[in-house]
């Protein structure tokens, strides 16, 4: 935990004059330079929830084909023996003459033949018209399945071409900001690095003296802490959009994989994360609890104590500790 409080307690340089523009620039200042790079990775960040989105979607829409094709492949098995028995009843009758082996001992004169022959009868009759209940009742079901399956593939396009418009998203944004950063001489990049952790640094500080932490919500779970564990192993692993491991991951990813890892299945973005499980108050909060940042929840981070978090920042990043309070907090989600 050492790592994760040198964050929280080692303080940015304060620049003494406000920053010159950067060598090759276009009159800006590093720091609105930064901000700019920080909005398009955010942007960015939107577009790979999206794109995380239409591919979990996609896969689970691809299992629901396979399944309903199965289906229906034993939809049309079933349909075939139902029409091979009732030609087979049909052969049977047209080989006696039209007339039902069950009908003759009917026709025969003897009393007991006779009723032998109205249940035979009767019972053939019923198991006719069983089999035709069924066979009408197998297409029915075949025309459902049928029907299910043309409106999951018509899901499974649209959310192809979902997938394929955030990806080109992704890269434009990406793009723009590492375009900006190439123009940056060396000296000035490192600056902007120093930039960054003296925002972090003091966003922080805010958000610690502000009490919005309060008393925490304890230790956590062990599943928590199994969760925490992992996430920390992944420290050093370079952020990549759409990964979720083993070597790389993006935010969510991180966190979906972490808490898998502890035997608990969560969703895939961070947006879904936010929506779909328990909220608890930011005072609460605890170790394997997940925190959502900005206001339309396009980043997560694994809280892990003491006011730290472990997260995959963005493209061009590892994973790495930062102070909880670093990015606008939207709310905390806890997943068991």
């Amino acid at each position: 935990m050492a790592c994760a409080l040198s964050v929280l307690v080692l303080p940015g340089q304060a620049s003494a004059a406000p920053e010159p523009p950067p060598a090759g620039g276009s009159g800006q200042s590093l720091e609105d330079v930064r901000r700019e790079i920080d909005e398009l990775y955010r942007k960015a960040a939107v577009a790979t929830d999206a794109y995380n989105l239409a591919e979990d979607q996609a896969q689970g829409q691809s299992g629901e084909i396979v399944k309903l094709a199965q289906t229906i492949v034993a939809g049309e098995q079933k349909i075939n023996k139902l029409k091979d028995r009732l030609g087979a009843q049909a052969r049977a009758q047209y080989r006696t003459g039209g007339v039902p082996q069950s009908a003759r001992l009917m026709l025969s004169g003897n009393p007991d033949l006779f009723l032998r022959g109205a249940a035979r009868m009767q019972q053939g009759e019923s198991a006719v018209k069983g089999m035709l209940e069924e066979l009408k009742r197998t297409q029915e079901d075949l025309r459902t399945y049928s029907a299910d399956a043309s409106t999951q593939w018509t899901k499974l396009e649209a959310n192809r071409k979902s997938k394929e418009k955030a990806r080109q998203e992704i890269k434009k944004q990406i793009d723009a900001a590492e375009k900006i950063e190439s123009k940056l001489a060396s000296k000035d990049r490192a600056k902007m690095r120093e930039l960054e952790r003296e925002a972090e640094y003091r966003a922080q500080q805010a958000w610690m003296s502000s009490g919005a932490l309060g008393s925490g919500g304890g230790a956590g779970t062990s599943q928590g802490k199994r969760a925490v564990a992992y996430a920390m192993d992944q420290i050093g692993d370079p952020y990549v959009w759409g990964a979720e491991g083993p070597y790389a991951f993006d935010c969510s990813g991180l966190t979906q994989q972490a808490w898998i890892s502890a035997g608990r299945g969560i969703p895939r973005t961070s947006q879904e994360q936010w929506r779909l499980l328990p909220r608890v108050p930011v005072s609460q909060m605890r170790p394997g609890d997940l925190i959502i940042y900005f206001a339309d929840a396009s980043h997560v981070a694994m809280y892990i104590g003491n006011g730290a978090m472990v997260h995959a920042p963005r493209p061009g990043r590892n994973v790495t500790v930062a102070g909880a309070g670093s990015m606008p907090i939207l709310g905390v989600v806890r997943p068991g």
